[in-house]
């Protein structure tokens, strides 16, 4: 027993590669599983971001419903309703209202 203590003692490589082995393998388990699917959901965001133009129907973080009637580059105008335009950081806006026609 104490010669197997001593043997893996004397073998200092083999236990660098044993400590550092698992953290290496949650990193790579972390990236595919957190870091990734993150990034491609910020990639789909600004995408959706730059894509917004005047008449798109949108829903902003707050949940309030609107129609863009005006765009810059930092700045939405939503028609809320046939009065009321609101003024919105172009970051606040959640997702953009696609309208399916019926087919019937």
């Amino acid at each position: 027993m104490v010669q197997q203590f001593h043997f893996a003692a004397a073998s200092g490589s083999g236990s660098i590669l044993g400590l550092v082995g698992p953290f290496v393998l949650m990193f790579v388990v972390f990236y595919f599983l957190l870091i990734r699917p993150q990034q491609k959901k910020t990639k789909a965001r600004n995408g959706m971001l730059k894509s917004l133009k005047k008449g798109d129907k949108v829903v902003t973080i707050g949940g309030l419903h609107g129609t863009i009637m005006e765009i810059s580059d930092d700045i939405v105008v939503l028609r809320v309703n046939d009065v009321t335009k609101l003024t919105f950081d172009r970051g606040s806006i959640s997702h953009s209202v696609v309208e399916v026609e019926d087919k019937e």
